[in-house]
């Protein structure tokens, strides 16, 4: 006989570029039961937005634009802003530089880009729970700067 525990949904918010893939994972991940609560396209948005909401969202995924010369900067200030809301990084970009620089920022994972939708759930579900993640492609590097 089994028992039935009602889970608490997850909610959370994507800060990326208008990705037509991120689209259908945002789909998927509602179907899962992770409440996406709005998608921005940019940092200083997702800023302005988190102030307007009353509860701040379990998960903050945002699509890495290195092109972008503030970004961290603008990460910077996010996380100073939010210092409780967890980040997950999501980026083509797997160099040690860039991992270790997110980490001493704060994020607690890292989604390397082609992660699908079951990848962005255990993600988020992981970090929303006060536990790291992060891809094969940067799991190994990750770990020597979270010993």
């Amino acid at each position: 006989m089994g028992t039935s525990i009602a889970q608490q949904k997850i909610t959370t918010v994507f800060i990326n570029d208008k990705s037509p893939i991120l689209d259908l994972t945002c789909n998927d991940l509602t179907g899962l039961g992770i409440e996406v609560l709005f998608r921005l396209e940019n940092i200083e948005d997702g800023i302005s937005q988190l102030s307007a909401l009353k509860d701040l969202p379990d998960v903050c995924i945002i699509d890495l634009d290195f092109y972008d010369k503030n970004v961290l900067t603008q990460i910077q200030k996010l996380k100073k802003e939010y210092p409780s809301l967890h980040l997950i990084a999501h980026s083509d970009i797997d160099a040690e530089k860039v991992v270790r620089v997110l980490i001493e920022i704060g994020f607690s994972g890292y989604l390397l880009v082609g992660s699908d939708a079951d990848d962005f759930r255990k993600a988020i579900e992981t970090v929303s729970n006060g536990k790291k993640y992060f891809s094969v492609g940067v799991y190994e590097i990750a770990g020597k700067y979270l010993q």
